[in-house]
């Protein structure tokens, strides 16, 4: 509806508001001139009223900790537990990151999050050609079980959450964590913490794939299994939008496609046999928290409500834990930019905001250089005081849910919900995730809204602070956190040692155990902890899987 018409619908006391005060006002002092819209290009009306979302309200807005959990998981949210303060992080070796991580841990962080290198990523050890300058760039080097125990050395498991930003090799990664437990002679059942184990956006946003899509699913449904047994206290996968965002969606595009993808690995599970509320309830989500402050919180909140009425009527959950999405977010990355990194902290800050109003269970801050370069300590430092600023002085975690029944809020929420809801019934009748995912749809759509975005900014109607409006010419930033060239030799050099002093005998024979098993049906975890425990490589190892399982090459004409 044009805003014309919107301004003459509803009460009557609205329409005479709006005919003899707005319309006239309007007439003496204009409007700006510029597109009132969201960042995702919804049209944002001058004034929204009760009128203007769902009849429903009440049904659809509940309490919180009921459902359809608009308003929260818990029934008390940050009154009870503030979120996760849990900052992305690793570079270089497994040592250098543990410094890292033992600082932030000291800085008050309550949640580790691990980056890995490129090369881990994508099933590489750091000796392989294909590693060649990559190694420790983006992230730690994790080539064998001896690197995550010195990664996580003076770290207890059992008291610490760690999150692996790990997609194809997330099962051999989580394989040695648990095996690092075990040599700990801790528990496993007391183990908590995500792997993020998302193969479906790495084909549509991110590349860093390995296998075929059926085979990467049996690796994710044989961790949902395992894990249902053997390690319940683990998110089993964390279901991600935020690289999807990143490519350059809309916030509808970022709720559909994600939880199309969660659909998809429901679906996978419950065909290998398992109880959806086996696992169901293990499944968590990966959000992007953008520069929309409001159209951001309506988009968690949709994202909630959504995947609750999934759960309960297309999969007939019955525990209300299963119906809960529970979600992690991250600012925005590609909101930051190389000009004025200051500004970034400002982003920062509203994009924490928008993920602490619509109610996240954990958040990581972007630093203000990472447009540059990995973050240095002190920006780091300073993207987790925005966290504890947040939490501690602004007060928006004292009430649950503080912006609900905000008329402008909950019609972007029915808004979002509904078209993300019609993406989904898109991709069923395209035959699913997978299909649409190789027919191209899914990468065309995030493209068009990318390409839309890019041209509004260069045509001045979308402003980026510092880029297209303001700029002004600035001093390089000089304090950035470089990594040391001789990274990749003493890694190389440390990955030679341990494969020297290992029983290569019984290496081999793990390696050859996997084979055989990746070319059967059982659960492949029990064999990959094996494996991972004689200090088998990630390269080994997913050489061995590539063998079995081929590489996925993608053939798609966008």
């Amino acid at each position: 509806m044009d805003n014309n018409a919107r301004l003459k619908s509803g009460s009557k006391s609205f329409t005479e508001w709006s005919k003899n005060v707005y319309e006239k006002f309007k007439m003496k002092l204009p409007e700006r001139k510029k597109e009132f819209t969201t960042v995702s290009f919804s049209e944002v009306n001058p004034l929204y009223t009760k009128d203007d979302f769902n009849k429903d309200f009440e049904k659809k807005l509940s309490f919180p900790g009921e459902y359809p959990f608009t308003r929260g998981i818990t029934p008390t949210m940050y009154r009870g537990k503030l979120w996760t303060m849990r900052q992305y992080a690793g570079y270089g070796t497994a040592k250098e990151s543990n410094k890292r991580y033992r600082y932030l841990l000291d800085q008050g962080q309550s949640g580790l999050s691990v980056a890995f290198d490129l090369p881990t990523q994508i099933g590489y050890d750091s000796d392989d050609p294909v590693a060649i300058g990559e190694v420790g760039k983006v992230g730690v080097a994790i080539d064998t079980l001896s690197d995550m125990e010195i990664l996580f050395e003076g770290i207890p498991l059992d008291k610490v959450s760690t999150s692996m930003t790990i997609n194809a090799p997330a099962a051999i990664l989580l394989a040695m964590y648990i095996a690092l437990a075990e040599k700990r002679k801790i528990d496993k059942k007391e183990l908590s913490g995500t792997i993020q184990n998302d193969i479906l956006k790495e084909y549509i946003a991110r590349g860093t794939y390995i296998f075929p899509p059926k085979p990467s699913m049996r690796l994710i449904t044989d961790v949902f299994d395992y894990c249902s047994r053997e390690v319940p206290k683990w998110n089993t996968i964390s279901v991600s939008g935020y690289h999807i965002r990143e490519a350059g969606s809309t916030a509808s595009q970022e709720v559909g496609f994600t939880l199309a993808n969660g659909i998809t690995y429901v679906e996978s599970a419950i065909k290998t046999g398992l109880d959806i509320d086996s696992f169901a309830k293990r499944i968590s989500f990966f959000f992007n928290a953008h520069n929309d402050l409001l159209e951001e919180v309506a988009k968690f909140r949709a994202a909630r409500r959504l995947w609750a009425k999934i759960m309960k009527e297309r999969f007939k959950a019955k525990d209300p834990k299963s119906m809960m999405l529970r979600f992690h977010s991250q600012t925005a990355g590609s909101t930051l930019t190389a000009q004025q990194v200051d500004n970034n902290i400002v982003r920062v800050t509203i994009q924490t905001l928008a993920a602490v109003l619509g109610g996240t269970q954990s958040l990581h801050t972007n630093s203000k250089d990472e447009a540059l370069a990995l973050p240095t300590e002190q920006s780091v430092k300073t993207a987790l005081r925005t966290q504890q600023i947040v939490a501690e002085e602004s007060g928006v975690a004292n009430t649950i849910d503080p912006l609900a029944g905000s008329y402008y809020v909950e019609a972007m929420t029915d808004k979002i919900e509904k078209e993300a809801e019609d993406y989904i019934k898109i991709i069923d009748s395209m035959g699913g995730m997978i299909k649409a995912i190789n027919e191209g749809f899914i990468q065309k759509e995030i493209q068009k809204s990318a390409y839309k975005f890019e041209k509004e900014m260069e045509a001045g109607n979308k402003i980026v602070v510092g880029v297209n409006k303001y700029q002004k010419d600035e001093d390089e930033v000089t304090e950035l956190l470089k990594i040391d060239e001789t990274i990749q030799n003493d890694q190389v050099k440390f990955l030679k040692k341990v494969k020297a002093e290992r029983n290569e005998s019984e290496t081999k024979s793990k390696l050859a155990n996997l084979r055989d098993a990746a070319t059967g049906n059982q659960n492949l975890m029990p064999i990959l902890i094996e494996a991972v425990k004689s200090y088998a490589s990630i390269g080994e190892i997913s050489n061995t899987l590539r063998e079995v399982f081929g590489e996925y090459k993608e053939n798609i004409t966008i």
